[in-house]
């Protein structure tokens, strides 16, 4: 089955948008300067795309509930002007105009996660041109409003990123593969939302990509990175 889609789609996630217990499709058209919603009918079909405005060049995107409505958002990187567009969920499948918000140079991946406990969901974003991982923290009925720049070094190039309690505190963590410096970053996070200045741990040849979980059944995170120069993977194990 094919599905019509915007123009160069790039990445997609599934999640229930309109609260039916079906899994729904969104899409990032790179070229078209929009994303793709195709809500699913759970008979292994889905509807036709309903589009919505993203800033130039969404590259990626994540989902989750920014507001603390119960309702699933959606929030899309625009590699092209520098933003990250947010998109509001209705509940039924639907989403308002987007609300957008500055990054670093070249935003490239997104993850979220709730890095200060005050139970409300923060964003974070990898600038990949840039020498840097941007932190938006959210606050309730007032949208996004705290940016942090977490400096990866110059010429750095941070591709991509996973998050963890890497150190065991009950505090959320990040880890960037900095493919300029074939090196990956971790900050250890603390619980106002802020970060410790980056570890650094070397790599191979043009880091990518980059994974966590618990290797060998420690109970301690560990890490992988994919090496596209030299075709390997790298395990970091954690201690």
């Amino acid at each position: 089955m094919t599905y019509s889609t915007g123009s160069k789609p790039c990445f997609a996630a599934v999640d229930d948008f309109n609260n039916d217990s079906r899994l729904d499709i969104v899409v990032a058209n790179c070229d078209g300067n929009t994303i793709s919603v195709l809500l699913g009918y759970g008979n292994d079909s889905f509807a036709n795309q309903t589009t919505y405005s993203t800033g130039l060049g969404p590259y990626s995107l994540a989902v989750g509930d920014f507001n603390n409505d119960t309702r699933l958002d959606i929030v899309v990187v625009n590699r092209k002007n520098n933003t990250i567009s947010v998109l509001l969920g209705y509940g039924n499948g639907f989403f308002t105009n987007q609300i957008t918000y500055s990054t670093g140079f070249t935003p490239s991946c997104v993850v979220v996660s709730d890095f200060n406990a005050d139970n409300q969901l923060d964003i974070v974003v990898a600038d990949a041109n840039g020498k840097s991982v941007t932190v938006h923290l959210g606050y309730p009925n007032e949208g996004f409003l705290k940016q942090m720049s977490l400096i990866t070094g110059n010429g750095s190039r941070p591709r991509s990123f996973t998050n963890g309690d890497f150190n065991n505190d009950g505090q959320i963590d990040i880890a960037v593969v900095n493919s300029g410096t074939n090196n990956i970053g971790v900050f250890l996070g603390y619980v106002n939302g802020s970060f410790a200045n980056q570890m650094t741990y070397s790599t191979d040849s043009s880091p990518c990509a980059i994974a966590a979980g618990d290797f060998n059944n420690d109970t301690i995170l560990d890490i992988v990175v994919v090496n596209r120069d030299n075709d390997t993977i790298e395990v970091f194990l954690g201690y």
